[in-house]
């Protein structure tokens, strides 16, 4: 009789534990720059990710449990990253990992994620699994694999306009440094001519001297790798200087010219700059999707004071959350190797489209746009939500109108 109440004390104790286990809150964890040069971004990215929580929650939950999001400001800093993710694991006890946003502050954390064999879901970095290849790594980011999709539709683009000679402007980091080492590759490769090409300190203000030096080499081409600040003063220093005659189209890896503040701030002297972009409202790119998710992310933006366009991240990282939805609900499961199983060789239906991995946890079919500024008056920003004014110039099932020479795209 003893070992029959023994035999349901426990069992009482087993139910107690699991049902206390269902009650306990899904974690998902991220460190990601509410501050410095991207925290513009990073702020936008965040309420996106809340918004799915909320939505996820309002339907029940995963699992029947609720999701709980937990962040940190890794103020885009790369150096506290791996103590945010490490923290994340070890005090927070997260059940799953989503990236910080960019290349340069995503990377320190991959060697600590393969070490701990952990799922971590991307978040615009550009080839930080090139090398270390971790199995359980999938990037949310329209490029894919490699500089391709980037430096191909603007070299291409280029060369249509004649271009056969090309300068490089890269900061020394780590996106910067990835994104123009796969542009000198790609425009060898179509046998242009390189006159100049200078590597910067990041986070430099000043480009008086290498825009002169651009000048003086008088290239048809000029592609740039840059973070926000310093792609704002790019711009200016562009503005304020001239980089000649010579010059038919620049642009093409300029972090921050898809921010709201910096469009704002710069208005006008954006026009005939050509930019990589994830999403504008071009009508070669309506999606009744994303445009009602902006309509609902608008106005918590507004009472936020985030990024009230949302163009580039937001919709992107709803649709992480849309994807580990997805992957917990089909294989009921949370485990890391379970889940990165499903995600590999399962195609996705977000918001943004259709998603499906390749072998190095990229996207297989890239849908970066090359856009360039035109017609832009003033600094009201409710003109970046109207068509026309980031023209979609490649690659073709996207494009809404023809590359304008710079100097005539600047008048």
């Amino acid at each position: 009789m003893r070992h029959v109440r023994l035999l349901a004390a426990f069992a009482a104790l087993l139910l107690i534990g699991t049902t206390a286990i269902a009650q306990q809150p899904i974690k998902i964890g991220i460190g990601i720059a509410q501050t410095g040069a991207l925290g513009g971004g990073g702020k936008a990215a965040l309420l996106a990710l809340q918004m799915w929580r909320d939505d996820v929650n309002a339907k029940g939950g995963l699992l029947g449990r609720k999701v709980e999001l937990i962040s940190y400001d890794d103020q885009t800093n790369p150096s506290v990253v791996p103590g945010i993710y490490t923290k994340l694991l070890d005090i927070d006890k997260v059940d799953l990992l989503i990236a910080p946003y960019g290349t340069n502050v995503t990377a320190p954390i991959m060697p600590l994620v393969k070490q701990r064999d952990k799922l971590l879901m991307g978040n615009f970095s550009f080839d930080v699994n090139a090398q270390i290849k971790h199995d359980k790594w999938f990037n949310n980011a329209p490029w894919g694999a490699g500089a391709l999709a980037w430096g191909g539709p603007f070299l291409d683009a280029a060369q249509q306009l004649g271009g056969k000679t090309i300068a490089f402007m890269a900061a020394d980091a780590e996106f910067a440094q990835n994104l123009c080492t796969g542009g000198r590759a790609i425009a060898k490769a179509k046998g242009l001519q390189t006159v100049y090409d200078q590597n910067y300190p990041p986070n430099s203000v000043d480009f008086s001297s290498i825009i002169r030096s651009v000048r003086a080499a008088k290239p048809d081409i000029v592609f740039i790798c840059s973070y926000p600040a310093e792609s704002a003063a790019i711009v200016r220093a562009v503005a304020e200087l001239g980089v000649g005659p010579s010059v038919k189209i620049i642009g093409g890896g300029m972090v921050g010219l898809q921010f709201a503040p910096i469009m704002e701030a710069l208005g006008p002297l954006l026009n005939g700059f050509v930019n990589y972009h994830s999403y504008v409202p071009e009508k070669t790119m309506a999606n009744p999707a994303v445009k009602a998710f902006l309509d609902r992310y608008s106005v918590k933006a507004k009472a936020e004071k985030v990024d009230p366009l949302g163009f580039y991240l937001p919709p992107f990282n709803y649709a992480i959350g849309q994807m580990l939805e997805q992957a917990i609900g089909a294989t009921k499961s949370l485990d890391d190797k379970v889940l990165a199983d499903y995600i590999r060789k399962n195609e996705f239906k977000t918001m943004v489209g259709n998603i499906k991995f390749d072998s190095v946890g990229e996207w297989t079919t890239p849908r970066v746009v090359m856009v360039q500024f035109r017609g832009i008056k003033g600094k009201d920003l409710e003109q970046f939500r109207l068509p026309g004014k980031e023209v979609i110039i490649a690659p073709a099932a996207y494009k809404s109108g023809d590359l304008l020479p710079f100097d005539k795209a600047r008048n």
